[in-house]
């Protein structure tokens, strides 16, 4: 049996989980958003238009979720952290919206701890947010992420610190388990 620490208490913080209106990789969002709301912290799900979002399970359609707060109703202020799931057009729509990108990359101008698995970096990519950065991603986006200016490796989860605030990558949702203990650690 794997001897891991306990889960860290994130009382009093609330995670924003930034997601396009359709294509988010179901699991890469509800696994870390268990996480934290488990951990004692209050998840809110962040998207550019109000209502719902359609969550995907690969490439058939999953559950929908209720948008908590819209991009341009959102402040960096509010927020503890980031979480960035992903799914290939999530991050894709994503990096188009100027305001979602700026978004995120308000938490890195503040400091706050970022996390992204899967396609995410994407939108971290147009954010301008990853010179100098050691960062893991679904592979396709290896090229996009060294073009960026970041170091790409193949592991199952890095936490990058060499910048304004912890920086926390995954590769997929079998990844996910280590993906989790990783923001716990850095939330």
């Amino acid at each position: 049996m794997l001897d891991l620490p306990p889960s860290p208490d994130l009382s009093g913080k609330t995670v924003a989980f930034l997601v396009a209106s359709e294509g988010i990789e179901q699991v890469e969002l509800t696994s870390p958003w268990q996480a934290v709301a488990q951990a004692g912290a209050t998840p809110r799900l962040i998207s550019p238009e109000a209502g719902e979002v359609q969550a995907y399970d690969h490439l058939d359609k999953g559950d929908t979720f209720p948008v908590d707060v819209t991009v341009g109703a959102a402040d960096v202020a509010d927020y503890d952290a980031l979480v960035l799931p992903g799914g290939v057009a999530n991050p894709d729509a994503l990096r188009t919206d100027a305001a979602a990108v700026a978004l995120a990359a308000a938490f890195f101008e503040a400091g706050k701890p970022v996390a992204a698995i899967c396609h995410a970096p994407w939108t971290l990519v147009e954010a301008g947010v990853l010179a100098g950065r050691t960062v893991t991603s679904w592979p396709s986006l290896q090229t996009d992420l060294r073009n960026a200016g970041a170091t790409w490796v193949d592991e199952e989860v890095v936490v990058d610190t060499n910048g304004p605030g912890p920086l926390i990558t995954s590769r997929n949702p079998g990844d996910l388990d280590a993906f989790n203990r990783a923001l716990l650690a850095a939330f």
